[in-house]
């Protein structure tokens, strides 16, 4: 199955931030970067391999040329703001080719040329040889171009933006045109994806050399917009230095750990997961959880609830085994169970405490959600090596002692102090779910979309990561492929329209993806 579309830009490799889009066969790489590694990347090509730094800026030029007549091609009017460093220096060599090939180019520099240094100014100083023009800096330039071209500070940015900066950014996000950011939108950091007071709101990026952590995590894409990728002939070599901060989520990952089955399979190949909430009055999530295991190919799926919802959640989906949880007898059903889900619809009872605490020192595989979580954040004592917890920021920030905004502030941060807090597996969810284990690379799933943010799919991704794990007998695998799944299911259920995207959507198309 191939759900993305295959495009081919002259070189550059275009991802849509939801579907890999694929050039020469290539798909946009895996490997994600520090702003550190992507610098030391740059000088590993001018010192090692002998690419002299204005070859890489004329290389960068080329590209951009190339991603912006693709992006836009009736577009004949274009602004470059150029800033004093080698973005800038992209932006002047872009200008100069621009030029070439017919193009209505303004140069509008936020930074006097006489201050430039380096390849910088070489790219200037030839800009202007070939008859370019270059002018300060004003708003108004801006509306007199069909497309306006960031090349103001890219990876430069790594401290709050002075006021100047920001009325320039200021600016080019009101012209009311689109932007085009190179290498990464200016303001934006690199590593964490917030703005350091303020970014450029691209249509369009096109990044350089390396993929950067910023442009997907965080408020990342929400400023990147369309992510463009050219490596300028520059390959990471095999070394720990350059070992990716990131890897991203791959469809091929989902065909690779759940193959084709074979003919003589039956139920009990397949796991049996236990899904424990469902305290009084709850029913609906437990439900969802349940049903989503069964959805992803767990062979048995148990629910086990407050005695008073069985009747209803037994009526609504036969195929559970649904069972009123007696604390005393629920040794018996972990017994049984090959992979146990807590949480969803649990409560925080007396009763959802007794149950969590029996659930921990079972020994089985654990997923533990919702209000398991919330729990766990109070009672410390509670660990389990071979968990995977499900935290959303808020959740995570309960976890850590912290507030929320310091978990989004440094999304990756607050995963890496999860995973070492809690040990075993962290699914960090939100906008570029982070997957993570101490001493692994964790993995991004830049899949998903807003509609998702509704009652139950938090839910549905507990069972999934379940089910895929009764399968799997994996923490680390069953989460990264879980979050994959769960995540393209909501695209799919999205085609339609985000606005009003429930859980059970979600549910409908889950089978889908498993069977890629």
């Amino acid at each position: 199955m191939r759900s993305c579309l295959i495009a081919e830009v002259a070189g550059v490799v275009v991802s849509d931030m939801v579907f890999d889009q694929y050039n020469h066969g290539m798909a946009l790489p895996s490997a994600i970067y520090s702003a550190a590694q992507v610098r030391e990347l740059d000088d590993y090509a001018i010192q090692k391999l002998g690419i002299p730094g204005y070859t890489l800026m004329k290389r960068a030029g080329e590209a951009s040329l190339r991603a912006l007549r693709s992006r836009w091609p009736t577009a004949h009017r274009i602004a470059i703001v150029c800033g004093g460093g080698n973005n800038g220096g992209d932006g002047y060599v872009l200008a100069r080719f621009a030029r070439a090939a017919g193009l209505t180019v303004s140069v509008l520099a936020a930074a006097p040329i006489d201050t430039l240094r380096g390849d910088a100014q070489r790219a200037a100083e030839e800009f202007l040889a070939g008859g370019g023009q270059v002018q300060g800096f004003s708003a108004g330039s801006l509306e007199q171009s069909e497309v306006i071209v960031d090349a103001l500070l890219g990876l430069g940015a790594r401290s709050p933006l002075r006021h100047e900066a920001l009325e320039v950014i200021e600016a080019m996000n009101t012209a009311r045109r689109p932007v085009f950011a190179l290498d990464l939108p200016s303001g934006l950091c690199a590593d964490t994806g917030m703005p350091l007071g303020g970014a450029v709101r691209a249509e369009a990026t096109l990044t350089f050399v390396g993929l950067k952590t910023g442009l997907f995590v965080g408020d990342g894409p929400e400023y990147t917009g369309t992510l463009q990728f050219d490596d300028l002939e520059v390959t990471p070599p095999a070394a720990p230095e350059f070992a990716p901060r990131l890897l991203r989520a791959s469809e091929s990952d989902i065909a690779r750990a759940l193959p084709r089955r074979r003919r003589a399979s039956h139920k009990g190949s397949f796991g049996h997961v236990l899904v424990v909430g469902g305290g009084p009055g709850m029913p609906g999530a437990v439900r969802l959880a349940g049903e989503s295991a069964l959805r992803v190919g767990a062979g048995l799926v148990t629910v086990a609830v407050a005695p008073e919802n069985v009747a209803a959640i037994s009526a609504g989906c036969p195929e559970l085994i649904v069972v009123g949880l007696d604390v005393p007898q629920f040794g018996e059903l972990l017994e049984r169970a090959d992979v146990v889900a807590i949480g969803p619809g649990l409560g925080r009872s007396a009763w959802a405490w007794e149950v969590l605490g029996v659930a921990v020192t079972a020994g089985k595989p654990l997923v533990v959600d919702a209000d398991a979580l919330n729990i766990l954040a109070e009672d410390q004592s509670l660990r389990a090596g071979n968990w995977i917890l499900t935290p959303h920021p808020g959740e995570a920030a309960r976890l850590l002692g912290i507030d929320t905004a310091a978990v989004q502030a440094d999304r990756l941060g607050a995963l890496g102090r999860l995973c070492r807090k809690y040990a075993g597996t962290v699914v960090l969810k939100g906008a570029g779910t982070l997957v993570g284990r101490e001493g692994d690379t964790p993995q991004l799933c830049e899949r998903g979309n807003p509609g998702m943010a509704s009652a139950g799919m938090g839910d549905v991704l507990t069972g999934v990561i379940a089910g895929v794990l009764a399968q799997l007998r994996d923490p680390l695998a069953a989460a990264r492929v879980g979050v994959l799944i769960h995540a393209l299911a909501g695209d799919t259920a999205a085609r339609s329209g985000e606005r009003g995207l429930m859980a059970r959507d979600v549910i409908g198309e889950l089978r889908t993806w498993v069977n890629i």
